[in-house]
């Protein structure tokens, strides 16, 4: 086993604008490295905490319960109730995706139920977001027109989607 070496806590602001930039990179595991680095100095960044969390969620096709678990977590460490809100609807999107390219039976009834889930958080994200930021609009738009344009993605039996979403 290797140890770690410690970032320097001036250069946390660069570690982080690189981390960004390699997820921009289709990169989300170089990313992930830097953001846990980045929390291993300072833990409460929320921009390193929300980073991670995106980063993770870049990878939920290769490993999704993993990285989903870990996504989850992360949650709880943003202390905006506005930020855990929103990025709970991105997590929720996100998982609604890898469903409805799954293919798989039930994928549509699976991924109707998780864009429901993330259109709830970004109408709640929406009632308490900052000035000016329609961020949940934007995201809670994307979700209804997917949801339009798929006619196989609706809503299923409440007994059976639950069973598939757990």
């Amino acid at each position: 086993m290797f140890d770690l070496k410690p970032l320097h806590r001036d250069a946390l602001p660069a570690a982080l604008e690189k981390a960004e930039r390699y997820r921009l990179l289709n990169e989300p595991i170089e990313a992930e490295s830097i953001c846990l680095d980045v929390l291993q100095v300072d833990p409460g960044n929320a921009r390193a905490i929300v980073t991670l969390l995106l980063s993770l969620s870049d990878q939920f096709g290769r490993r999704l319960g993993e990285k989903y678990q870990q996504a989850r977590e992360l949650l709880e460490r943003l202390d905006d109730g506005y930020q855990r809100t929103y990025y709970e609807g991105i997590l929720y999107e996100r998982r609604a995706k890898i469903s409805l390219g799954s293919h798989d039976p039930g994928s549509g009834h699976v991924a109707y139920e998780w864009f429901r889930r993330a259109m709830d958080c970004y109408e709640k994200a929406h009632a308490i977001r900052p000035a000016g930021n329609e961020d949940t609009t934007l995201r809670w738009n994307t979700c209804a027109r997917i949801l339009n344009r798929n006619p196989s993605v609706v809503a299923g039996h409440d007994d059976d989607t639950n069973q598939m979403l757990e």
